[in-house]
């Protein structure tokens, strides 16, 4: 089910009602949210809720293995630990009973266990296929024919976002971050959490689980806040990301485009995928506000950095938080010397790249990402008395960026080198031509919402202004969705990573 439907408005309507008759009552509150969460997902395809209750119910159950015994593990009311690490308490000598080491193999076998079953679905339903693909053509290099047949599973709507959801509850409880929750029916709300169960942000159980066990309060500024939310979400998507869509599509489908198409397309790219992923990541927080909820925020106006990792710490925040909490760090971080750092950063990258999809255009994505954080890693430690002018920085970061969304939209090896060679080859841009005048037109409203945003520093600076200002912005909101709404609406770009 797609925010940019008729079905969903209907779906939301129903729920609504009944949220606001339950809202006081726990239990019920939960099971609703999982009810329609699960119905929500099966709206695709139901075959697959059954994946969804599979990764739920095998980390629900590994949080209460780990829980058992966990005398030295001090739980607030809210579900959040005290102190670090379990482990790290049991070494401390202050009258804190230790986990006996029979204890810590029984959390490092059920950590495995959470591990190996959650990556072992994502990699059998999106990335089987891709691996065997790729090394039926590597034996046919040497001359070997396997005539292997793939699987063609469709790939589960959601399913990186969900597994890495429920993987970072099992990490914490292991670490002793995360108190496991006995309720099942907070725990299977938490990791199916229909507003942003399809394409996050990737919430913490830290986080959200103790949303789910304590009483709601929802105010008129949570409603209203959350209303402009999902409007300026619906915005971007509606108007916006399918507009762009359609100056992107045509380029990346003819043969040999020119270099003036080249370029204007892959900036249309990257406001597209923009305006496609931060759209939905606001109507799911403008959703999860009205009913009482606080998700993370996940995108902090990218196209404002001013250097590569500066763009990381603005772009799809909960993945990249999550690389670094569970990968980077536990990999040694940049605690281990430079080489170790350049190494970690090629790893996690590759891999975030590869999470994005099985494809090798993804791999040189994240390949094209670890370099410029390399480079980004080394200038900043070995020329820090060379200051580089904020606007230049900006400069070369957008340039760096803009290129490594060609990398991500191509579709083969081939087109990237086309598409390069085309912009090598540089001929009179068409300034003036329909493609670059429609996207000056899509781009200004967002670029002025943008604009003041920055200017502010406040990403809801829309909610200052006079209750009058404000709903007539809203109204035009409206009036604008309603004149561009598509009958067969467009899925979102991040619904098949």
């Amino acid at each position: 089910m797609l925010f940019n439907s008729t079905d969903f408005f209907v779906f939301f309507g129903v729920f609504l009602l009944a949220w606001f008759l339950v809202r006081d009552r726990l239990a019920a509150r939960n099971w609703l949210l999982v009810i329609a969460s699960y119905i929500f997902y099966a709206w695709w395809d139901y075959r697959f809720t059954a994946l969804l209750l599979f990764s739920s119910l095998v980390d629900y159950f590994v949080g209460l293995g780990m829980g058992q015994g966990e005398s030295a593990v001090r739980e607030r009311s809210d579900g959040v630990l005290e102190k670090g690490s379990v482990e790290r308490q049991s070494h401390q000598h202050s009258g804190t009973p230790a986990l006996s080491s029979v204890s810590l193999l029984r959390r490092k076998l059920l950590l495995i266990l959470s591990l190996a079953s959650n990556l072992g679905v994502l990699f059998f339903f999106k990335y089987f296929d891709f691996f065997r693909e790729s090394t039926r053509l590597l034996l046919g290099h040497f001359g070997l024919n396997a005539s292997w047949t793939g699987l063609q599973f469709i790939l589960p709507v959601g399913i990186s976002f969900y597994t890495f959801q429920t993987l970072s509850y099992t990490i914490d409880v292991y670490r002793g971050r995360v108190a496991p929750t006995r309720n099942l029916g907070q725990f299977l709300a938490y990791v199916a959490f229909f507003p942003q169960l399809i394409a996050g942000p990737i919430e913490r159980g830290a986080h959200l689980l103790p949303q789910m066990a304590r009483k709601l309060k929802i105010t008129l500024p949570m409603i209203e806040s959350g209303l402009w939310l999902f409007l300026w979400g619906l915005f971007k998507k509606v108007v916006l990301a399918d507009g762009f869509g359609h100056l992107v599509d045509p380029v990346f489908s003819i043969g040999q485009p020119e270099a003036s198409q080249t370029l204007i397309a892959t900036m249309a790219f990257a406001l597209q995928i923009y305006c496609d992923f931060s759209g939905y990541t606001d109507m799911a927080r403008g959703l999860a506000r009205m009913l009482g909820f606080d998700l993370m925020l996940n995108f902090n106006l990218p196209y404002f950095a001013t250097s590569v990792q500066d763009f990381w710490r603005r772009w799809h925040i909960s993945l990249s938080t999550w690389l670094r909490d569970y990968l980077y760090v536990p990999l040694g971080g940049n605690r281990l010397g430079g080489g170790r750092t350049y190494l970690n950063l090629l790893i996690v990258m590759l891999l975030g790249g590869l999470w994005h999809g099985a494809a090798w255009n993804f791999v040189a994505w994240g390949l094209w990402q670890a370099g410029g954080l390399m480079v980004n890693r080394a200038w900043s430690e070995n020329a820090r008395r060379v200051r580089v002018p904020p606007w230049l920085g900006w400069l070369l970061t957008v340039l760096f960026t803009l290129y490594g969304w060609l990398l991500f939209r191509a579709t083969s090896a081939e087109q990237v080198l086309t598409l390069t060679a085309s912009l090598a080859h540089w001929s009179p841009p068409v300034w003036a031509g329909v493609m670059f005048r429609e996207l000056l037109v899509l781009a200004a409203p967002l670029l002025a919402m943008q604009f003041w945003q920055w200017r502010t520093g406040d990403l809801e600076v829309a909610l200052r202004l006079p209750r009058c200002a404000r709903g007539l912005l809203q109204a035009a909101l409206i009036y604008t969705i309603i004149l561009f709404w598509q009958r067969e609406a467009p899925a979102f770009i991040y619904f098949q990573f």
